[in-house]
């Protein structure tokens, strides 16, 4: 079933008649996610890609039952829309959305985390927010709820992946399935400063998947989200894993492609994360291809 997402979700699209909601409202269709409903305000009662289009979260929510929504919104209302499936206790929301005012999603977050306490508390499912600035998550042969191509998650494998990076997950999900590994299921967690989801927190749902026998770690400099990964999987972690560290070249002070890769003074240093996963015991590949040849003998896989 893996984690996260499987193929009894039901999804619902925020900003789905927007280019990019239409486009991957189809795409995730074709993938067979259920895509129940969609929301844009002003445009309730119209058909969009052939899924009914509400004006509110709470409208839609009273038609059909919401595990999960994907944000399509632009940056300025990106955060209001997670706060709005939130509040309407959504137990995943999955924001998409680069470029979110940091303030936004600091207010997000923490409003977020909030109502997953209360939820909890009170006996629910909890609330969890994936990205922004992400790719979203796909359990391989059963839903996608974001934006990876369709073709290299169609065949399931055993392998869990966890990356702050949208194309390099493309990558190294491709490199294991042409390795005949494949991936069980795939969380693109985002490349922002901050953001909803981090390494340790869906390392232990790897660690407790019957369907995942080894997890790869994509990271990058910048935040010590890295390092507090490798902290959990030396105290808790018995499957093996993989790691790789994209932008260790980088100069310090420079931002590399997401707005969270940047290293500033002795933070986020590709020689702190290194460390960390040595200590760990976790083998750091050195290039992408490395990651399939350590996962094999970590599985000890001799074809």
């Amino acid at each position: 079933m893996g984690i996260l997402v499987n193929k009894d979700t039901q999804v619902l699209v925020v900003g789905i008649t927007g280019r990019e909601g239409s486009n991957h409202t189809r795409a995730m269709k074709e993938f067979g996610t259920q895509i129940v409903a969609g929301v844009t305000p002003g445009k309730g009662g119209q058909t969009h890609e052939g899924v009914p289009v509400y004006n509110s979260v709470k409208e839609a929510q009273a038609e059909h039952r919401i595990d999960t929504s994907i944000i399509f919104v632009p940056p300025a209302g990106a955060a209001d829309a997670v706060l709005e499936s939130a509040h309407a206790g959504v137990p995943l929301i999955v924001l998409i959305t680069e470029g979110v005012p940091t303030v936004d999603m600091m207010k997000a977050v923490q409003e977020v985390k909030a109502l997953d306490r209360a939820s909890r508390a009170e006996g629910g499912p909890g609330i969890r927010l994936i990205g922004g600035n992400c790719p979203g998550l796909v359990t391989s042969g059963e839903c996608k709820v974001g934006i990876m191509p369709n073709r290299i998650y169609e065949q399931k494998g055993r392998v869990g992946l966890i990356s702050r990076s949208g194309t390099l997950t493309y990558e190294a999900a491709k490199l294991l399935l042409d390795a005949g590994l494949g991936t069980s299921t795939t969380v693109g967690i985002g490349g922002d400063p901050v953001i909803g989801t981090t390494f340790a927190d869906v390392l232990p749902m790897f660690e407790a998947d019957p369907e995942t026998d080894a997890v790869v770690v994509i990271g990058e400099i910048g935040g010590a989200d890295e390092e507090a990964a490798a902290e959990y999987i030396a105290a808790n972690m018995k499957k093996p894993v993989v790691a790789f560290i994209s932008g260790r070249s980088a100069p310090k002070g420079k931002r590399m492609g997401h707005a969270g890769a940047i290293i500033m003074g002795d933070v986020g240093t590709p020689e702190s994360k290194l460390a960390a996963f040595q200590a760990a015991g976790v083998p750091v590949a050195d290039t992408m291809p490395e990651i399939v040849e350590l996962v094999k003998k970590a599985l000890k896989v001799t074809a």
